[in-house]
C-alpha cells in the first residue's frame, strides 16, 4: 500500500511564507506526478500544483503562479511546495497527491494516491 504523508502545516500571518512537504512510503511505484490540491471550508477540492518526476516540470494554478512553488527530491520521494506572499484566501486544507499514470496532472482524476492534508491557516 502506498502511503503519503503531509507535513508543515501551521497558522502564518499574511504576507509570510510556508513550506509544506509529502514523502511517499510503502510499496513502491513508478511515479508520474506528484501534485498539490487544496480545500477550503464550504468549497471543493480545487488544484494547485504538479510536477512531473522525471523531467520536473511544473504546472501551476492561476492564482498559485509567481507565489507558490513546487518542488521534488526524487531521492527522499518527498514533493515540496513554497509557499509566499500568503493571503487569508489561501488556508486550506492541502493534501498531496501521486499518479504512475502519464498524462495530465491538473485534476484530480489524475491521481491515484492521497494524503490525509494538513491544515494551512492565514491569518490577516
Amino acid at each position: 500500500q502506498v502511503q503519503l504523508v503531509e507535513s508543515g502545516g501551521g497558522v502564518v500571518q499574511a504576507g509570510g511564507s510556508l513550506r509544506l512537504a509529502c514523502t511517499t512510503s510503502g510499496r513502491t511505484f513508478r511515479t508520474y506526478a506528484m501534485g498539490w490540491f487544496r480545500q477550503a471550508p464550504g468549497k471543493e477540492r480545487e488544484f494547485v500544483a504538479a510536477i512531473t518526476w522525471s523531467a520536473g516540470s511544473a504546472v501551476y494554478a492561476e492564482y498559485a503562479k509567481g507565489r507558490f512553488s513546487i518542488s521534488r527530491d526524487n531521492a527522499k520521494n518527498t514533493v515540496y511546495l513554497q509557499m509566499n506572499r500568503a493571503e487569508p484566501e489561501d488556508t486550506a486544507v492541502y493534501y498531496c497527491a501521486a499518479t504512475g499514470r502519464p498524462g495530465t496532472i491538473g485534476y484530480s482524476r489524475d491521481y491515484d494516491y492521497w494524503g490525509q492534508g494538513t491544515q494551512v491557516t492565514v491569518s490577516s
